[in-house]
């Protein structure tokens, strides 16, 4: 595929995809014989694996350090594994700060409704106060 389809597949600018590769956050691209980009498979699967990893606010030094040690071979298992399990930990973390925000929020939410409530009850007893007063 193309760096245009690539980029529209996957919702990355082409200078993004052009500058993940340059930082070495994607392997080398495998280039036709006039040295245009030929995204493979291959190639794909990375770009996935850096949208979700991005997306779950991994560093990119994290990034570029495991995609050079996967290019090192099987001797970095344990070290890239590694990489992955500290990267989990800090999104744990980081969910874990955001469900307290949401809960947080929820709480604050309904402290409103329930004085809107309020309010509301006490408008209506006015309300009928009003109609019972009139119809006397």
């Amino acid at each position: 595929m193309t760096i245009a389809e690539v980029s529209k597949k996957y919702d990355i600018s082409a200078d993004t995809l052009r500058y993940y590769e340059r930082i070495g956050l994607l392997p080398p691209v495998p280039r036709n014989k006039s040295g245009i980009r030929n995204y493979d498979e291959e190639s794909c699967g990375w770009i996935e694996l850096m949208k979700c990893m991005r997306a779950a606010g991994v560093q990119i030094e994290a990034l570029i350090e495991y995609v050079a040690l996967f290019r090192r071979g099987d001797e970095t298992l344990d070290a890239r594994k590694a990489i992955l399990i500290e990267q989990r930990a800090q999104l744990a973390a980081r969910m874990a700060d955001m469900q307290r925000s949401l809960d947080r929020l929820d709480y604050k939410i309904s402290m409103y409704e329930q004085g809107l409530m309020r309010v509301e009850k006490r408008l209506q007893k006015q309300q009928e106060a009003r109609e019972t007063a009139c119809g006397a």
